[in-house]
């Protein structure tokens, strides 16, 4: 999944430098690196899990983000029953964050 993920992002957003991380234990900074708004680092953390943890999934983001010196993190969860194998479908997947993050997103985005 982290692989179709990179390759959605790199295409939607025309970067081809958005690239899958190497695991890194506690200094983990996400799943997919160079993804930017605004100039500002964003962490993603990838989930293909039969069950959303999303409150653990959400504190693994968020520290993930201090890691990586990120402005927020997200967490991308597989949604059951819509598969990888298109732009389209990688395109529904979720995209869980909170709501502080999520403004601190847009203010970035509106600067």
């Amino acid at each position: 999944m982290e692989t179709a993920v990179t390759l959605y992002l790199r295409a939607a957003l025309h970067d081809p430098s958005i690239e899958r991380l190497r695991l890194a234990g506690p200094r983990d900074r996400g799943d997919i690196g160079n993804v930017r708004a605004g100039g500002q680092l964003i962490a993603i953390e990838v989930k293909n899990t039969t069950r959303a943890d999303t409150a653990e999934h959400l504190k693994q983001a968020a520290q993930e983000a201090a890691n990586y010196g990120a402005l927020c993190g997200v967490v991308v969860q597989k949604r059951r029953g819509i598969g990888l194998s298109t732009l389209e479908t990688v395109g529904r997947q979720l995209v869980q964050m909170t709501l502080k993050d999520f403004t601190l997103l847009l203010k970035e985005a509106n600067k």
